[in-house]
C-alpha cells in the first residue's frame, strides 16, 4: 500500500461521528485509511489485541439482520480492547414502541462511548448522532450510505493497486438502492478516481452525474449474450458497456474479431455508433441489433438484426432473443450439442 509521506503532518481527527463519506474531506478519508493500515499488522500477531480503546464501551445497535458486519464491528472493538455490548432489537424495548432517540439516550445514560447503528431507514444514524453525546458510527442506513464498507473497499483497492487517484472504476448493479455504491461514489471521487456506474436506467438515480460520475446502461444484455455464446457455442466471449469500450477493450479488435453490438435506441446510442465506427476502422466484423426503422446503422454494418421499437426499460426482453439465436446458430455451425450447454450461469451470477 502506498503511504502518503505527508501523513505524519496530518491534522487530528476532530469529528464526533462517522455518518457518511459525503461529510468527510479527502484528508479525513486518507487519515482513516492510513490509520487502518497501521492497525492491520495487529491481525498478524499471535495475540491480536492492542489497548487503543481500553476503558471504552461500544454498543452494536442493529435494527436489521446482520452477520458479517456485526461480527466485524464486534471483533474490531474487542481487538482494540473495548468492552462490547450487542443489543438484539427483537428482544429490546423497541418491540414495545421505544423510539430510536429514546433507545440512544437510555444507552447513553449507561456511559456508553460509541454506538454503532445499522437501520433500515435512511438518515437514522444522523438523527441519533444529533440526539446523543456518544459517538455514532453508521453501519448502514437504508439506501443512504454504508461508509465503513466503502472505506474497506478503498483500503483494499489502494493496497492492491497502490493508488486511487486517476483510476477508472466501474460500479455495476443496483445503484439506486445500494448504500455501499453511494458511499463508494463519495469516497472514490474525493480521492481522485474516475467512477462510472452501470445499471438499467430504472436502477440509476436521476441526477447521479452531479456526484461526479458517469452513468451507462444495458450492460446486462451484453453479458447475457456473451454468456450464451460461452455456454452453448464453446467460444470465448465477453460483454462490455458501450460507454466503456474505448477504455481498453477496443484495442482487442482486429479483422479476425467479431463484435455483436446492441445498438437500440437509448441514451448512449450516439456513443454506441461512435464505438461501431472505431471497430469498423479496425476492420472488425460487426453484427448489430437495432431498433426497427434505424437506417443510420446501415452505414456501419450490413449485418443488422432489427427488433421492434420500445421503451428502453423493455429493450433487454427483445434483444435477448436475437442474442440467443446467434449463439444457437453458431453452436450448430460448430457441431456443438445445444441441448448440453455448459452450466456457467451459476458461476457468472455468483461472481
Amino acid at each position: 500500500m502506498c503511504i502518503n509521506e505527508n501523513m505524519d503532518k496530518r491534522p487530528p481527527w476532530t469529528k464526533k461521528d462517522l455518518i457518511g463519506l459525503e461529510y468527510l474531506t479527502k484528508e479525513e478519508i486518507e487519515l482513516i485509511l492510513y490509520t487502518a493500515h497501521s492497525f492491520k499488522e495487529v491481525t498478524t500477531r499471535q495475540i491480536k489485541k492492542v489497548p487503543a480503546l481500553r476503558g471504552k464501551t461500544v454498543v452494536n445497535l442493529f435494527y436489521e439482520p446482520s452477520t458479517r458486519t456485526r461480527i466485524s464491528f464486534e471483533l474490531a472493538a474487542k481487538r482494540l480492547s473495548a468492552d462490547v455490548i450487542n443489543v438484539g432489537i427483537e428482544s429490546s424495548s423497541v418491540r414495545k414502541g421505544e423510539t430510536l432517540i429514546d433507545t440512544g439516550r437510555n444507552i447513553e445514560a449507561l456511559k456508553i462511548d460509541i454506538i454503532v447503528v445499522r437501520h433500515n431507514c435512511s438518515g437514522a444514524p444522523n438523527i441519533l448522532a444529533r440526539s446523543v453525546r456518544s459517538s455514532v458510527v453508521n453501519a448502514g442506513d437504508g439506501w443512504h450510505e454504508h461508509p465503513t464498507q466503502a472505506l474497506l473497499d478503498m483500503f483494499t483497492l489502494k493496497e492492491k493497486l497502490g493508488k486511487l487517484e486517476g483510476l477508472k472504476i466501474s460500479i455495476i448493479g443496483d445503484i439506486a438502492h445500494s448504500r455501499v455504491a453511494r458511499s463508494n461514489i463519495w469516497g472514490l471521487t474525493k480521492l481522485g478516481a474516475k467512477v462510472t456506474v452501470c445499471a438499467p436506467k430504472m436502477l440509476i438515480p436521476e441526477g447521479i452525474e452531479k456526484l461526479g460520475v458517469k452513468a451507462t446502461t444495458n450492460l446486462e444484455e451484453a453479458l447475457e449474450g456473451a454468456l450464451k455464446l460461452k455456454e452453448i457455442s464453446y467460444i470465448p466471449a465477453e460483454g462490455y458497456a458501450a460507454g466503456e469500450m474505448k477504455h481498453g477493450p477496443i484495442a482487442l479488435i482486429d479483422e479476425y474479431r467479431a463484435v455483436v453490438c446492441v445498438a437500440c435506441e437509448s441514451d448512449v446510442y450516439e456513443k454506441t455508433i461512435s464505438n461501431l465506427q472505431e471497430i469498423k476502422a479496425r476492420r472488425g466484423k460487426i453484427i448489430a441489433i437495432a431498433s426497427a426503422g434505424d437506417v443510420a446503422i446501415k452505414a456501419e454494418t450490413k449485418e443488422v438484426v432489427y427488433v421492434p421499437r420500445c421503451q428502453e426499460i423493455f429493450s433487454p426482453l427483445l434483444t435477448a432473443i436475437p442474442l440467443q439465436l446467434i449463439a444457437y446458430h453458431i453452436a450448430v455451425k460448430r457441431g456443438c450439442d445445444v441441448d448440453q450447454p455448459r452450466n456457467l450461469a451459476k458461476s457468472v451470477t455468483v461472481e
